[in-house]
């Protein structure tokens, strides 16, 4: 009822067209939450002396305003708790006791990255998947460590979307090529086939790049590292194509309007939120996206968290397997092995997603 004071009419409801009163609504809470953080890092500069910063949270999340504030050049560096969120707070909890309680000494790994790429979840080997897969009489192919991602390369170049299940996984809300539904980034029609086909969510919403890491300027206005998928910067000006600029009031007209020749990641202001990889984290994922780069000269795909809306990220070959079937997707690899969606055996459940959980 505030709200609709406040506003001048509720909230919208799910599903329902976005018009120019959702837009500004949405930019204007951006704005202003951007002007706060940028606000408290300028005090927090002045009171400190500090040339770095730390920032842990749920804001923390807010990929828009990290960027901004990146760009402000308020502080020299920043660093983010990739799950800043409330789930991060245990790794304070832990932190603090084990220095303050403890006093146990702190160790400051300079260039190596302690928080191994986020990926501190547990991991299933391709022994136990094949055993897993010939109790449940599931077909798949188990790929030699030379032909793992060149294959993976050429079914995504063919425009097939492919659920990764790959080692550790993910500690915070981002998937990080270890549970990730991925694509690529190059197709046209790649964003709104991944949100209604697999994530059964509203078409218009963007997804993110994962691209290696030295080849960050051939792709962004961005320099730095980004490997939690925290940060977002525009495209690079030369890759933009100029949009039409009149004023539509649906939103999904606006979104679906090439804006680069990356069009699945490219928001409508030009923006990513990007994941930069490197050998070092995720060699297996790095070697993924070099190999579609040898192919198609693109170091860069699609990468969205592995799951349906109203589902926590899947997290073992059970949970990867079920969603893969429930959904459009086309192919899955789990550790070594490629499974085809036309070569499984028929699925049972036949409980619908798109009914079974609230829209977003």
């Amino acid at each position: 009822r505030k709200f609709a004071e406040l506003f001048g009419g509720p909230a919208r409801d799910p599903e329902s067209p976005i018009t120019k009163r959702e837009m500004d609504l949405a930019r204007s809470v951006q704005v202003i939450t951007e002007d706060i953080v940028l606000s408290m890092a300028r005090h927090a500069r002045k009171m400190t002396g500090e040339r770095r910063l730390c920032l842990a949270g749920g804001v923390a999340l807010n990929c828009v305003a990290n960027g901004r504030l990146l760009r402000e050049g308020i502080f020299d560096d920043l660093w983010i708790q990739p799950a800043a969120g409330d789930a991060g707070g245990a790794v304070g909890a832990a932190l603090l006791a084990w220095h303050k309680i403890y006093s146990r000494e702190r160790i400051v790994h300079g260039a190596r990255d302690g928080m191994k790429g986020s990926y501190l979840g547990p991991e299933f080997s391709d022994e136990e998947v094949a055993v897993w897969i010939s109790e449940k009489k599931y077909v798949a192919t188990r790929l030699s460590t030379e032909k793992w991602a060149p294959t993976i390369a050429g079914i995504l170049a063919e425009e097939h979307v492919v659920g990764l299940h790959q080692g550790r996984m993910e500690f915070g809300p981002r998937a990080l090529g270890a549970r990730s539904v991925i694509g690529d980034a190059r197709s046209p029609k790649m964003q709104s086939v991944m949100n209604l086909k697999i994530k059964y969510r509203e078409s218009f919403r963007p997804f993110a790049p994962s691209y290696l890491e030295e080849s960050t300027g051939d792709f962004f206005e961005f320099s730095e590292p980004s490997p939690y998928m925290l940060m977002v910067a525009p495209v690079k000006k030369e890759r933009c194509i100029e949009e039409k600029r009149e004023m539509i009031d649906n939103m999904l007209e606006v979104i679906n309007q090439p804006r680069s020749d990356l069009p699945a990641i490219t928001h409508v202001d030009y923006s990513a939120r990007l994941q930069s990889v490197t050998r070092e984290r995720n060699g297996r994922y790095y070697d993924l996206i070099k190999a579609f780069e040898d192919l198609t000269g693109f170091g860069i795909i699609i990468n969205t968290s592995f799951n349906v809306r109203g589902e926590p990220i899947v997290c073992t070959p059970s949970d990867a397997y079920r969603c893969f079937m429930r959904t459009e997707m086309d192919f899955l690899v789990i550790g070594s092995f490629l499974f085809k969606k036309t070569d499984q055996p028929e699925w049972e459940d036949q409980r619908d997603w798109k009914q079974e959980y609230a829209l977003d």
